[in-house]
C-alpha cells in the first residue's frame, strides 16, 4: 500500500476506535469516522478496511494481540509446578486481569477496554477469535479456569466462567472512565488486587 493510503488507514483507525469508545461501536456514523480522520470519500472505511466490522476487528487485533502474548509470558511462569498441577485459581485469574490493567495506563488502552466491555454478546463465542487477532493464551487461561471453576455440571462452569468475563471488561471500562475525568480511589496496584479477587470469588464461591 502506498506511504499516503497507510497514513489514511491509521487515521481512519484512530478515529473509530475514539469515536467506538466515546461514542459506540455500533452507534458512531461512519460518515463521522471518515470526516473525523479528515477524509472526503464518503467510501473511505470501507476502501481500507471492508465494513464498520473490520475496522473493528483490526482495533481488537492491534490491542489484543500484544496483550496476549503478555499472557502468554505470565501463563509460562506458572510453569513451574509439575504439569500435572493446574495453577491455582487466583493465579489464573491474575494472567487475564494484569495484562489488561496495564493498557489503563495509555488513553488508547482505556478506548481498547471501552471497546471490549461493549461486544458482551461475543462473550459466549470466546473461542471464535475475530479474523487477525491471536488469543491463543487467552483461550489457554479460560478452558484452565473453566475446568476448576465451581459449578454443578458444565454448563453451570459456563455460566461461572461468562459471568467472570463480564464482570472484568466492565469493571476495567469503568476504571477507564474514572481515570478520565478524576482521580480513582485506589492507585493501580489496589485496584488491580481487588479485580483479582472479585473475579476469583465469582468462580469459586460455592454453589447453593
Amino acid at each position: 500500500m502506498a506511504r499516503d493510503g497507510t497514513e489514511t488507514r491509521t487515521r481512519l483507525l484512530m478515529e473509530a476506535e475514539r469515536l467506538f469508545a466515546e461514542v459506540g461501536v455500533w452507534q458512531a456514523a461512519t460518515g463521522d469516522i471518515v470526516r473525523s480522520a479528515g477524509q472526503r470519500n464518503a467510501s473511505a472505511l470501507t476502501y481500507h478496511f471492508g465494513s464498520r466490522q473490520g475496522a473493528l476487528d483490526a482495533i481488537l487485533a492491534e490491542h489484543g494481540n500484544p496483550v496476549d502474548q503478555r499472557r502468554g509470558e505470565l501463563l509460562s511462569n506458572l510453569q513451574g509446578a509439575p504439569t500435572t498441577d493446574t495453577p491455582a485459581v487466583r493465579d489464573l485469574v491474575s494472567t487475564l486481569v494484569r495484562p489488561m490493567t496495564a493498557v489503563l495506563d495509555d488513553p488508547r488502552g482505556r478506548r481498547y477496554v471501552r471497546i471490549i466491555a461493549q461486544l458482551s454478546d461475543r462473550f459466549p463465542a470466546w473461542r471464535d477469535a475475530p479474523p487477525g487477532v491471536d488469543q491463543t493464551h487467552l483461550e489457554r487461561a479460560l478452558n484452565l479456569l473453566e475446568g476448576v471453576a465451581t459449578g454443578d455440571g458444565p454448563a453451570a462452569r459456563e455460566a461461572r466462567l461468562l459471568a467472570m468475563i463480564q464482570l472484568m471488561t466492565v469493571s476495567l471500562a469503568a476504571r477507564a472512565g474514572e481515570m478520565e475525568h478524576r482521580r480513582p480511589r485506589l492507585d493501580s496496584t489496589a485496584y488491580e488486587r481487588h479485580l483479582v479477587d472479585v473475579l476469583t470469588g465469582v468462580l469459586t464461591a460455592p454453589s447453593t
